[in-house]
């Protein structure tokens, strides 16, 4: 480990910030997939579902459960959730493979019609994306890296107006960092600048 920044410098030689040296699982999701500009409703939705469900929680023990979170929310197709009722609910909470929190599998139904909703104003990843800073954070070590921002606190504002819940200022900035609305990798990461989005 190196003691100056906080990375892992990895088996392959790339150094990694620590939590994504933790176990392949992590270290595929950094390499592959954290920090990608994600531009599709859908892959939006779960995104915010996702990092909803994370409140209170490890990412990886999110990540380990995606699949079944898939499988429980139908591939988080707005409609499909959208139409949840009741009974689904219930279902939801008997299943041992998801997050079984009665207040956040509500709103991940709450969300997915606010999300059909946005679409006569353009759209979810339209207003997600229109809270992009004009410049992203440049972090040397782990301790550089924010937790929340003046675009992550007035996004959470501007969705709990469009009826969205569990969308605070700190889960907000961390749906930010996944989409690739701000890149927070480690300047000597070899995934800085890989989104393509900052230069």
């Amino acid at each position: 480990m190196s003691p100056d920044n906080g990375t892992i410098v990895g088996k392959d030689g790339l150094a990694r910030p620590l939590w994504a040296a933790s176990d392949p699982l992590m270290q595929a999701y950094y390499d592959q997939e954290w920090g990608m500009p994600v531009r599709d409703e859908q892959g939006m939705y779960e995104r915010i579902s996702l990092e909803a469900f994370q409140a209170g929680l490890s990412w990886a023990t999110i990540l380990r459960k995606r699949d079944a979170f898939r499988k429980a929310f139908l591939d988080f197709h707005p409609e499909s959730v959208a139409a949840f009722t009741e009974t689904d609910v219930e279902r939801l909470m008997l299943d041992a493979g998801i997050v079984r929190n009665r207040s956040k599998i509500n709103a991940a139904i709450t969300n997915a019609k606010a999300t059909i909703s946005l679409r006569e104003e353009g759209g979810l990843v339209e207003f997600v994306w229109s809270f992009q800073p004009g410049s992203t954070p440049t972090p040397s070590s782990l301790a550089d890296i924010p937790t929340t921002s003046p675009e992550s606190i007035a996004l959470s504002k501007a969705l709990r107006k469009k009826g969205f819940a569990f969308v605070g200022p700190t889960t907000m900035y961390a749906l930010m960092e996944a989409v690739g609305i701000v890149d927070t990798h480690l300047v000597n990461s070899h995934r800085r600048g890989s989104s393509g989005v900052w230069a």
